[in-house]
């Protein structure tokens, strides 16, 4: 296994596969302040150069965390499908990546292929692709997934709507909820982040959810994104429950720094498959977002966006219904501005899809990052060219309870409008039938709430 380069009559060596991964990684300054990044364009362009010829087999034969030391790592060898291993395992990641984006491999026999590759694999891959190969790549990929409707599919551009109140006053949640709705919002999923983590606050607001769903005949899910043990207590107390969420991370430790474990993941869709409202199969909603691993020390000196692939190698085990990043809410010590944004959230649905998940993004900013709502406009636009399944809608696109800048509950209309677009067929249809959508485009009465009364 080659792990040296010489470029410009100067040759760089790297100690080993880790390292190539980390330095062939599009700047974030998330990887500078782990000491992981590549000290100058130079450095980063030969590890690339590196990575592109080193196999498949050499990628999954080197795990960020050893096999022995990590049930991320154990559950994405052990899930490989060996046939497709075998098949794709003398290709290097730079042939990979022209097989992938050649006009002859189709969803259909990349998502076949895909099944065979490691995270680390895909993370690679992606490290090797300029933006608009991002793009193109992600849109060729059709994933779908099933709780009450169908997620997924071309040119079907979905919304979470998502009420969150900073007491979680159930007139406040109301209110967003009616709101959200009459702009077509929520046909991925009502849910709601609490403020307070507890049983009696998670069922509340799990039954309001539940009443508006079945009293106006919602083709969509509910969510209630407590921790997932809060959850799991609710439900088996009888709380009305469609999905159960939780957020995830690319190893063992950092899952640990959640207060969750694979165990208790697969405990949850269990539970899921007993006690769930929704139809199925499908049952569980991950979130993630680059860093959130170094955020907790968890990351082992691998850099955000090959943990970032791993966490979709442990989602993939569950098959969920939803996953998400929630690419900018880490803040700039970890993604820097506006372009390093775009950069990681192109990356996560590329490797979110390549990984056989219906993949979202919530394009959003913190308010002491270098980025304002302009990039999120244009991140929003970028997110469904590339195919992304769903975005996030808020009041405004300002979250009043998590403090943060997302995207408006107009705005996934607007794009949908602008690039011929729509909701799940089921709520678009539910849409028309309340008066708020008319072939494709919002009525008069969008934004009116007495539609609900």
């Amino acid at each position: 296994m080659n792990l040296k380069c010489t470029l410009y009559n100067k040759t760089f060596a790297f100690s080993s596969v880790k390292e190539v991964l980390a330095k062939a990684n599009e700047p974030k300054s998330g990887d500078v302040l782990a000491g992981v990044a590549a000290v100058s364009a130079e450095e980063r362009m030969a590890a690339k150069l590196v990575l592109s010829e080193l196999t498949v087999k050499e990628l999954r034969e080197n795990p960020s965390v050893p096999y022995e030391e990590d049930e991320v790592t154990r559950i994405i060898q052990d899930d490989l499908d060996m046939e497709q291993y075998e098949k794709f395992k003398g290709m290097t990641i730079g042939e990979l990546r022209d097989w992938i984006l050649s006009y002859d491999a189709t969803s259909e026999m990349i998502l076949a292929a895909s099944k065979g590759f490691t995270s680390e694999v895909i993370a690679g891959v992606a490290k090797l692709m300029g933006n608009l190969d991002l793009m193109y790549a992600a849109s060729k990929l059709e994933v779908h997934a099933h709780c009450n409707t169908t997620i997924g599919g071309r040119g079907v551009f979905a919304s979470r709507l998502q009420p969150n109140h900073p007491t979680d006053d159930l007139r406040g949640v109301t209110s967003s909820l009616f709101e959200g709705l009459s702009y077509a919002c929520g046909d991925a999923v009502l849910g709601l982040n609490p403020a307070i983590d507890t049983v009696n606050s998670t069922t509340d607001v799990l039954k309001l959810l539940y009443d508006v769903r079945t009293k106006y005949e919602i083709p969509t899910q509910i969510c209630v994104l407590s921790h997932i043990s809060t959850q799991m207590k609710a439900a088996q107390a009888g709380a009305p429950i469609d999905l159960c969420f939780q957020s995830i991370a690319g190893s063992e430790k950092a899952l640990r720094s959640f207060g969750t474990s694979a165990e208790m993941l697969g405990d949850a869709l269990q539970m899921m498959t007993e006690l769930a409202k929704s139809q199925g199969p499908d049952y569980m909603y991950f979130e993630t977002g680059q860093a959130s691993e170094l955020s907790s020390s968890s990351h082992f000196d691998t850099d955000q966006q090959t943990m970032e692939s791993r966490c979709y190698g442990l989602a993939r085990h569950y098959h969920p219904f939803l996953v998400n990043t929630v690419v900018g809410f880490m803040g700039p010590e970890y993604l820097y501005d506006g372009k390093q944004v775009i950069r990681a959230a192109l990356e996560d649905v590329f490797c979110g899809k390549m990984h056989g998940l219906p993949m979202g993004c919530d394009c959003c900013y913190t308010n002491h990052m270098q980025a304002d709502q302009n990039d999120m406009d244009n991140l929003i636009t970028i997110m469904a060219a590339a195919g992304c399944t769903y975005v996030m809608g808020l009041p405004q696109g300002d979250d009043v309870m998590l403090m943060y800048q997302s995207t408006g509950f107009h705005d996934s209309q607007t794009v949908r409008e602008m690039l011929g677009l729509h909701p799940i067929r089921e709520f678009e249809q539910w849409a028309e039938k309340m008066g708020i959508l008319s072939n494709g485009r919002l009525t008069s009465r969008a934004g009116d709430l007495t539609i609900f009364r």
